[in-house]
């Protein structure tokens, strides 16, 4: 057999293996992986690094299916290329407890060999594939191309280019000049709904990536492997701007009777079409689930330079030692030695003539503080850097440019591709805590990044300040209300919000040295009062008791973050009328979950009157306590001490709420 024979027997063996897979789970997106199946056959031969043997080696090239709903194309492909990944799971496609989900996940329960990031929400996986550019050339730039040089590859559809998240992405790659970055743009002229002609095919999709500063090129026959092979290594020698390579493929091809239309996109082909489009690929169509004799070998000889990579690496540890150091840490997540002590011994540098600090400065000098521990932290803020001063020291000076890849990334206003670039960043590795910034207002705009990051388990950390209504002037439009309990109703996602200077240190350490899961840590405009007593083994605990009642203990106050200083003002006022109050500062909900119940009835007594005060919706509070001082109603355009009094987030009014409490509890 020849070997243009070989690759079209293996190119048919995709289509076959994700048309099968779709057809016995009657479900699933077989139109995708038949169209792009040369092009991932040329991706998996001849072009992508990798050895299935050890998915995660740190210079592998990475390959991400942002197309999700594609995924047996990526399931087929992977099992072909010798992945852990039976065909006893290409059968089980979609079902519960398989390898092959519905779209490629990755996360610390289902591991999927192969599969870089998870991709569901179109355009996420354009996002992550910036991120991990991102990466691999800071990585580079630090430790030299001996140990990483590697490049990232994607298959993207029109959905993804059409999603605000991918132009967003596109846009700062290409103003970053991010070479290593090769894309397929799957041009079917197909979506769910139709052709594209209803809502996308005026659109010049090459001349916008050229505005972008991409490197843009075609290949006008998907079923061209010469001429896909041959675009993707001109990509690849552009080190100075990312590629975008329109390929114009047929979707569902070669099925004779609903190749080209969106019947074959988000359904199987039904057993009649399969039957028919086998016999047309000259395949016997009462087999199912076969691979050919020659098509495992095809895909056995793909680049893997794994092993003269692991004798560049020893030579390397032996001749840098200290960067070896570094690099170890990077790669398993956490921090060098000593943060923690560091972070809880600062010496806070306050306002001239102030005793107080707002806890968006407290994080800055805690950045500035644990800055060295964690050479490999990368991240910014979208067009917020001088507000949320998440800066490491530099500054300005020493940003992630094209000129050079430092620590500091200036997103730009592109909230929610800054969310899905720092997914990318966690999911490549080696950068420790990658994190975005903006008011806590716009995590609305990041909502689909951060709840991905969740999902998948990444270890990024999303910062955000002007943390309630107390911010004033730019009023409800840039004033959160609801955004806490948005924030906390998504699982496997650590919110903290500390209530001074010490607790936010302490929340970084949590973060930084604890968590495996991704943490929100929200952070004040407003200036504080610095606690004295804040514990660090507190914050870690979710909870603590902040201030024991002097007079015979009846109530208990808790609060997060701002609030915290109302409930010591109004614990003051209730022990001067003779109620001993406890003042339980609560900055983490999912920690002090975490806790067994005898530290959580410890700090909670269940049969002590309690009430919360959260400039913010009280929904979620009634699991703690028994009446909330919250805020029901958007803010308003005011001075930020006007608007907190007005809607009545004061020691009085917590006070008086405490006292209402106890007289219908009498």
């Amino acid at each position: 057999m020849s070997a243009s024979d070989i690759d079209q027997l293996a190119i048919d063996t995709i289509r076959t293996l994700s048309m099968d897979a779709v057809q016995k789970a009657n479900s699933g997106h077989p139109g995708l992986p038949m169209g792009m199946a040369p092009a991932a056959y040329v991706l998996y031969t001849r072009i992508i690094d990798h050895d299935p043997s050890d998915p995660h080696w740190p210079d592998r090239d990475r390959f991400l299916l942002s197309a999700g709903h594609g995924s047996m194309l990526l399931y087929s492909v992977l099992h072909l290329s010798g992945y852990a990944l039976s065909m006893d799971e290409i059968k089980r496609f979609r079902q519960w407890g398989s390898l092959t989900p519905g779209h490629p996940e990755r996360d610390r329960v289902h591991v999927t060999p192969g599969v870089e990031v998870t991709t569901g929400p179109l355009g996420q996986g354009f996002a992550n594939g910036v991120g991990m550019a991102m990466a691999e050339r800071f990585l580079r730039e630090r430790y030299g191309t001996d140990v990483m040089d590697h490049h990232i590859y994607a298959i993207v559809s029109d959905g993804d280019l059409m999603e605000g998240i991918a132009s967003e992405a596109a846009s700062l790659a290409g103003h970053l000049g991010l070479g290593r970055l090769v894309y397929l743009y799957d041009d079917n002229d197909i979506s769910l709904d139709g052709p594209t002609e209803l809502s996308f095919e005026t659109e010049d999709a090459e001349k916008r990536f050229e505005a972008y500063g991409w490197d843009v090129r075609a290949v006008h026959d998907a079923n061209d492997i010469v001429a896909i092979e041959a675009a993707i290594k001109e990509g690849q020698k552009q080190h100075d701007r990312p590629t975008l390579i329109r390929v114009k493929s047929i979707i569902g091809y070669p099925s004779p009777n609903k190749q080209g239309t969106s019947k074959v996109h988000g359904a199987a082909l039904g057993e009649d079409e399969v039957r028919a489009t086998k016999e047309v690929m000259g395949w016997d169509p009462d087999q199912h689930f076969v691979v050919p004799d020659g098509v495992y070998d095809a895909f056995g000889s793909h680049p893997n330079t794994h092993g003269e990579w692991n004798e560049r690496f020893a030579a390397w540890r032996d001749g840098n030692p200290e960067l070896a150091r570094e690099w170890d840490a990077a790669w398993s997540g956490r921090p060098l030695p000593g943060v923690r002590e560091a972070l809880s011994n600062m010496n806070w540098a306050l306002p001239p003539g102030k005793d107080k600090l707002a806890t968006r400065s407290a994080g800055q000098q805690a950045m500035t503080t644990f800055s060295d521990f964690v050479p490999t932290m990368v991240g910014g803020a979208a067009d917020l850097s001088e507000s949320t001063k998440t800066e490491f020291p530099g500054g300005h000076e020493v940003h992630y440019s094209r000129a050079k890849a430092e620590r500091n990334v200036f997103f730009g206003v592109r909230e929610h591709g800054m969310g899905g670039t720092v997914n990318g960043m966690a999911a490549h590795g080696g950068i420790v805590r990658p994190y975005g910034s903006t008011f806590l207002q716009f995590a609305d705009y990041m909502r689909g990044a951060i709840r991905l990051s969740a999902l998948t388990g990444l270890q990024d950390a999303w910062v955000f300040t002007h943390d309630s209504v107390g911010l004033g002037e730019d009023g409800p439009t840039h004033q959160p209300v609801e955004h806490l309990a948005a924030l906390r109703a998504i699982p496997n996602l650590v919110v903290i919000r500390p209530g001074d200077a010490n607790e936010t240190a302490y929340a970084w350490a949590t973060i930084l040295e604890d968590l495996d899961e991704p943490a929100v840590l929200v952070l004040s405009r407003q200036d504080l009062p610095v606690q004295p007593n804040a514990s660090a083994e507190g914050v870690a605990k979710g909870a603590y008791v902040l201030r024991e009642a002097e007079a015979e203990e009846r109530a208990v106050l808790v609060a997060t973050g701002s609030e915290v200083w109302v409930a010591m003002a109004a614990a003051e006022q209730l022990e001067a009328e003779g109620i001993g109050t406890r003042v339980v500062s609560m900055p983490s909900w999912e920690l002090f979950d975490a806790q067994d119940d005898e530290y959580r009835e410890e700090v909670l007594p269940p049969d002590l009157p309690s009430v919360s005060i959260e400039a913010g919706i009280a929904m979620g509070w009634s699991k703690y306590v028994d009446a909330s001082v919250s805020i029901e109603r958007f803010g308003a355009s005011a001075p930020g001490a006007e608007v907190l009094e007005k809607l009545g987030i004061t020691p009085e009014h917590a006070a008086n709420k405490v006292r209402e409490l106890l007289a219908v509890m009498a």
